[in-house]
């Protein structure tokens, strides 16, 4: 069977790494879009705008709107026309964006994330949501990020709630790659899982269970450690070629379709994953219960959701959460990326026995 790896053509990790944007964007053309929002700007803008200055690269500034959408990559496509590159920095779903109106347009892209919350920086892939933020599907692109640079002077001087996103986006990355390696299931790369994305992925959890709660500390303080530093690469680097090489499953299927429930609407995708994750180990009988208590015990140590009262949908009817199992087993679900049948009723019990097993450890806690 075949296998396949997708990488993007450069990372750079380090303290101010953003004012070394000019570069990067010298070695792609002379003239660049660079789309972000608001908050964004105000953090990194004048670093940003001052290095490629410097080097001489005319840029446009493009407001991100806030929502990933097809209408929103477009807009921004449009307004790339005749530059040599797009410049996407911010939050997933405007990095998402910005890759998406690169690939409308077949420009090389730096990729430039101010929070280390998710994966999504380094993969050829574009989640999409409507005007309400529901995710309405995903689009795979030809090629990944030519430069991504994550500065982790930035990353500690944001919101701690992202951080500890990312470390629940991260941190079922082993989990749901050992699943797709199973059924050897065909990745977003074209192939099955190579020995090599498995190996990052499993360096990907231990990093995070032996540095994560060190680096949740230091973020908490905004201080760049080598825990942080180790975590951050774990989050972003090996999370990000671990998901698309190596496989999505439960984990990934339960926070894709979570938004269906409007409680969950104020949730981060990282917190949704969390959960997500809590199930798929309750699912997997072939996970032993040392690990599987371990993982959930870290999860609620880092302050990441376990129980359904976590995400706000406790007070959901039983009706309401076995149409919401149903509807995530349902076909084209990465569920069926486990070497096992997962049915609706499935999901379901395994959903009450992840909430059970996190009221447990919270409680012991």
């Amino acid at each position: 069977m075949k296998k396949a790896l997708l990488l993007p053509r450069k990372y750079v990790q380090g303290r101010r790494v953003v004012g070394e944007v000019g570069a990067y964007a010298a070695m792609l053309g002379k003239k660049a879009v660079v789309t972000w929002g608001t908050r964004t700007k105000a953090a990194v803008g004048e670093a940003v705008s001052g290095s490629l200055k410097e080097t001489g690269i005319e840029f446009v500034d493009v407001h991100f709107n806030g929502e990933c959408t097809k209408a929103e990559a477009g807009r921004i496509a449009d307004i790339a026309k005749g530059s040599d590159m797009i410049i996407g920095i911010g939050g997933g779903k405007a990095i998402d964006t910005a890759k998406g109106a690169a690939a409308q347009t077949n420009l090389p892209h730096i990729i430039i994330p101010t929070v280390a919350s998710n994966d999504a920086p380094t993969s050829a892939c574009t989640v999409w949501y409507d005007e309400q933020g529901v995710c309405t599907g995903f689009d795979l692109w030809p090629c990944n990020p030519d430069y991504i640079l994550v500065d982790t002077e930035v990353i500690a001087n944001a919101p701690l709630r992202y951080f500890v996103a990312g470390i629940g986006d991260a941190i079922s990355t082993w989990f749901e790659a050992e699943a797709s390696y199973a059924s050897r299931a065909v990745t977003c790369s074209g192939g099955t899982p190579t020995m090599t994305v498995m190996a990052m992925a499993r360096l990907c959890f231990d990093i995070i269970m032996e540095y994560g709660l060190q680096a949740v500390e230091a973020v908490k303080v905004r201080a760049v450690t080598p825990a942080l530093e180790k975590v951050v690469e774990a989050d972003t680097l090996l999370s990000g070629i671990g998901w698309e090489s190596g496989g999505l499953a439960t984990a990934h299927a339960i926070a894709n379709s979570l938004p269906s429930l409007h409680e969950t609407h104020g949730c981060l995708h990282g917190e949704k994953v969390s959960f997500g994750l809590m199930i798929q180990i309750c699912l997997d009988d072939s996970l032993a219960a040392d690990l599987v208590e371990m993982t959930a015990v870290f999860l609620a140590r880092a302050g990441l959701p376990v129980t359904f009262a976590d995400l706000g949908i406790d007070k959901v009817s039983e009706d309401r959460l076995r149409a919401y199992a149903a509807d995530a087993a349902g076909e084209g679900s990465f569920v069926h990326n486990h070497n096992f049948k997962v049915t609706g009723s499935d999901l379901y019990d395994a959903m009450l026995a992840a909430d059970a097993l996190g009221k447990r450890v919270k409680a012991a806690l």
